[in-house]
C-alpha cells in the first residue's frame, strides 16, 4: 500500500552535516527522513524556492525531455529500504502506456517537484524505517525520529547551502 507524502522541508543532520529531506504523511504525523547528498538537496531546494538558472539543470532537462516526448510523470514512489539505502520508482505515462523508471529517491523527489506530481512511500518502507539503525552511536533512530517529529515551522524553514 502506498502512502501519499509531501516534502515538509530540508534540514541538516546535526551529526553528519548531511542534508535530510523530510517527507510527511499528508494525513498523519508520520515523517520519513531521507538523507541525500549536497547536490541533490540543492536541486530540490532550487525548485522549492523557485530559483531559475540561465541554463537548465539536470532535473530541469529531464522535465523538458519528458514534456518534449509527450510523457507525464504520474507519481514517484519510494519503494524499498535495503541496507540503509532507499530506492524509488518514477512512473511515467506516454500515450496511455505506463513506464516505470528506477531512480534514487533524491532524483525522483526533485523531478516530482518540477512535474507537480504526487509522492508516495510504500507502507512497508515506513514500517522498516522505524527499525533502521543510524550510523552514529550517539544518536539512535528513535532519538532522531523524536527530534524530527518535534520540529516547528521555523525549524523547517528555508534550507541554506
Amino acid at each position: 500500500m502506498e502512502v501519499e507524502m509531501k516534502i515538509r522541508g530540508l534540514i541538516m543532520d546535526p551529526v553528519t552535516n548531511m542534508p535530510i529531506v523530510i517527507l510527511k504523511d499528508a494525513s498523519s504525523d508520520t515523517v520519513l527522513p531521507i538523507w541525500v547528498g549536497i547536490y541533490e538537496a540543492n536541486a530540490i531546494v532550487m525548485e522549492i524556492e523557485k530559483v531559475t538558472t540561465p541554463r537548465p539543470m539536470t532535473h530541469d532537462l529531464l522535465k523538458n525531455l519528458l514534456i518534449g516526448l509527450d510523457a507525464t510523470v504520474q507519481k514517484v514512489v519510494v519503494t524499498e529500504l535495503r541496507e540503509d539505502t532507499f530506492f524509488a520508482v518514477i512512473w511515467l505515462d506516454r500515450s496511455g502506456e505506463s513506464i516505470s523508471i528506477d531512480s534514487r529517491p533524491s532524483d525522483a523527489l526533485a523531478l516530482a517537484l518540477r512535474m507537480d506530481c504526487p509522492i508516495y512511500v510504500e507502507d512497508e518502507v515506513l514500517k522498516n524505517s522505524k527499525l533502521a539503525t543510524t550510523v552514529s552511536d550517539r544518536v539512535t533512530s528513535d532519538d532522531l525520529r523524536k527530534y524530527l517529529e518535534n520540529l516547528g515551522e521555523d525549524d523547517l524553514g528555508r534550507y541554506k547551502m
